[in-house]
């Protein structure tokens, strides 16, 4: 019986190649597969947020499947796919609680200056003088971008702590417990720290600008799990020198891995390298997912994490 061809796009997938080659025939594409190879591929696992240039699709006349292994797939041409009859699966919500976790972790680590009072005592300058007083999370109005499984997570989590709860995106979800605001500025200037949880796409690139932020203000804090093309990363740096936002409170950048250079004294932030999902247990359930899905293709059943 002759096995599915896989391709395998990105080095960093690589731990899945054992599990994947169980069931069947891998390429990776870090190794230049030929014309006559890519010709023969059935399905490509691929990690969602790397741009798939159609030049690759063309490639593999056989393309069934494109088989994100990660939540995100916008780097995806769906619009293409779906042209070229190529189905699209992701992992679902597979790390959503994870990243909703971080998220409040980045409001609490900057809000409670949990990164700052540690090097500030590691830097011996904790004096009975200098004892320094922080905010508290209750009573805080969080606003949030986007009311998918994570952002419903976050505010599920902020409610337990007691804080104030809106939401923007560009549908409204009547079954949600949580008001939604008009706009994205009011969104921002109603709230004390706006957390961003957004699906992004060709289409909110940026939304994220000097406007928003100074719409939330020299008191309030941005939070951005998301993805960094969301935030106009150079408006941000400007507000943040200037003192006419708050603080920020980083896990996603755009381009990743970010300079360290752009936050070189840059005041009032903190910083994670896109970890919010990265969780052993968060990975294992999307291993557990594309496997599901894969198997589901080849199978002729409904696949159990479409792209909607």
């Amino acid at each position: 019986m002759v096995r599915p061809l896989l391709l395998v796009g990105q080095p960093l997938l690589a731990p899945l190649l054992p599990v994947l080659r169980a069931d069947y025939d891998v390429l990776t594409l870090w190794e230049q597969p030929d014309a006559a190879a890519l010709a023969r591929v059935d399905a490509l696992v691929w990690a969602g947020e790397f741009p798939l240039g159609p030049a690759l699709i063309d490639a593999m006349p056989r393309l069934g499947l494109i088989a994100c292994f990660t939540v995100g797939y916008d780097g995806v041409d769906l619009d293409l796919a779906q042209a070229r009859g190529i189905a699209v699966a992701h992992a679902g919500a597979a790390n959503a609680e994870d990243v909703a976790d971080h998220a409040i972790g980045l409001m609490i680590a900057h809000r409670r200056w949990i990164v700052g009072g540690d090097r500030h005592l590691r830097a011996g300058q904790w004096t009975i003088e200098a004892k320094t007083r922080t905010r508290s999370m209750g009573g805080a109005r969080l606003g949030i971008v986007g009311m998918g499984a994570i952002g419903i997570a976050i505010a599920e989590r902020a409610e337990a702590m007691k804080m104030r709860i809106g939401w923007w995106g560009p549908r409204d979800k009547p079954g949600l417990a949580w008001p939604r605001t008009d706009s994205l500025a009011a969104l921002a200037r109603e709230s004390d720290i706006v957390a961003v949880a957004a699906r992004a796409d060709d289409n909110n690139r940026g939304m994220i600008d000097a406007a928003i932020l100074d719409a939330l203000g020299p008191d309030g804090l941005l939070v951005n799990v998301a993805r960094g093309q969301l935030v106009d990363e150079v408006a941000l740096v400007a507000a943040l020198r200037a003192g006419r936002l708050g603080g920020a409170a980083l896990d996603v950048f755009d381009p990743e891995p970010t300079d360290p250079a752009r936050w070189a004294g840059v005041p009032n932030v903190v910083l994670t390298p896109h970890t919010g999902g990265a969780t052993q247990e968060a990975v294992a359930r999307m291993l557990d997912m594309l496997r599901a899905n894969l198997a589901a293709h080849f199978a002729g059943a409904p696949l159990p994490a479409p792209v909607a």
